[in-house]
């Protein structure tokens, strides 16, 4: 199967009437339910030519007229006005985010409404490509069968990884996950799925999910920053996501802070990340300490709590780090919003308050307020959603293209 094209590079193939029906899509999937004079209102649109491609989404199964509901105690006059909302029976998604230990899957409808999730333990954090295809749908079928699916019923499968990852290729240049570098993960994903799949970045995937679902929906240009084994960054400018021309922009986890400083898993030295990711503070709580027996970050977090002096200093440094970086990201790209991301984020010290007013304090100072910084609370399931936000981003360009054709 020919790797698929990422979005942004499918919507500068489509023709002005494709661009429209994306338009039309898009603003039906903000709304719980719109009438297309409102459609057209907003998207610039005429009249007529909503109605006609609202026609080819109806017949095609994309969308399904509702009626609002009757208000009580008050009159009305005249036809209520029918509105349009995504079918979500159209398309069942999955996204899949891959970690060191475990594997999440989500299965969401075309709406975006969960269907079945579920995490699995990994045996191993590095495989090879095959290896890691076969496991990522061994773990979409164990989450399909919760919901009485089976893999055939999926339309497509987005795949989240942390690493350098050319998304319009599907190919990994280096992921933490891998055993190797340079992996062209597209053949053995089409081994393993007859629906396209699609992999990513995860911090982008999270970006994306916020554009999608959460607080970065009615916005253009935020910024979501990750902290989890590593330090990701997506960046929304201009309501698309940053990838850089070889797909690896965004890399804030391997931005350098000490020249010649500690060892990063990428392989250079001197990256936020060798300061900040999980694996960099258990590395420097033993090197510091002999007799240390941190069994995970959270052993770490809560001797840092307790006045531990060794775990106290790591998480200290970690700290002053982190919030130089996110006061070069404010200096530099001067965002609406910057979301702080991750798994039990209520138990990082990162995001505590002290570190956000030490970055305050390192911005240039201007008369303006700062950009608002917010703490994701998603939980684990953030990644998968990231991931199914993508890929049903995909193929809802995929779908739109066919409903072009066929009606051309």
């Amino acid at each position: 199967m020919e790797p698929m094209p990422s979005v942004e590079r499918l919507t500068d193939r489509f023709d002005p009437r494709d661009a429209g029906r994306l338009a039309v899509l898009d603003t039906i999937r903000g709304s719980e339910g719109i009438a297309r004079i409102d459609i057209a209102e907003s998207t610039g649109l005429s009249p007529a030519t909503v109605t006609s491609i609202t026609a080819d989404m109806l017949a095609a199964g994309l969308i399904e007229e509702i009626l609002p509901e009757e208000k009580t105690g008050g009159t009305r006059r005249g036809r209520p006005r029918v509105l349009l909302k995504l079918r979500g029976a159209a398309h069942r998604i999955a996204g899949v985010k891959v970690t060191q230990k475990s594997v999440t899957v989500l299965v969401i409808d075309f709406e975006g409404h969960e269907i079945a999730s579920r995490e699995d333990p990994l045996s191993t954090p590095r495989m090879t490509g095959p290896q890691l295809a076969r496991t990522v749908a061994e773990a979409v079928d164990r989450t399909c069968a919760d919901a009485g699916l089976v893999r055939r019923d999926l339309s497509a499968v987005g795949i989240g990884l942390a690493g350098q990852i050319d998304a319009s290729r599907n190919h990994v240049y280096w992921s933490s996950s891998l055993s190797a570098r340079n992996v062209d993960l597209g053949p053995a994903l089409a081994e393993e799925f007859a629906c396209p799949a699609f992999i990513d970045n995860d911090a982008n995937l999270v970006a994306k999910a916020e554009h999608i679902f959460g607080m970065g929906r009615a916005l253009s240009d935020f910024l979501v920053v990750t902290v989890e084994h590593g330090v990701g960054l997506g960046m929304m400018i201009g309501g698309k996501l940053y990838r850089g021309t070889r797909g690896c922009g965004a890399e804030f986890g391997h931005t350098k802070v000490q020249a010649h400083g500690a060892l990063c898993q990428c392989g250079q030295r001197g990256c936020l990340e060798a300061y900040v990711g999980d694996y960099a503070l258990l590395r420097e709580a033993h090197m510091s300490a002999a007799d240390a027996d941190h069994q995970d970050v959270t052993d770490l977090f809560a001797a840092a709590r307790d006045g531990d002096p060794i775990a106290t200093e790591v998480i200290d440094r970690a700290g002053n780090m982190f919030a130089m970086g996110l006061a070069n990201l404010v200096n530099i790209f001067d965002p609406e919003l910057i979301i702080l991301a991750g798994t039990e984020v209520a138990r990082r010290p990162m995001f505590e308050p002290w570190v956000i007013d030490k970055m305050k304090r390192l911005v240039v100072d201007v008369d303006v307020p700062l950009p608002d910084i917010k703490v994701n609370q998603w939980g684990n399931l953030m990644w998968a959603k990231g991931a199914a936000a993508y890929a049903m981003e995909q193929v809802t360009i995929l779908t739109l293209r066919e409903l072009g054709q066929n009606v051309a």
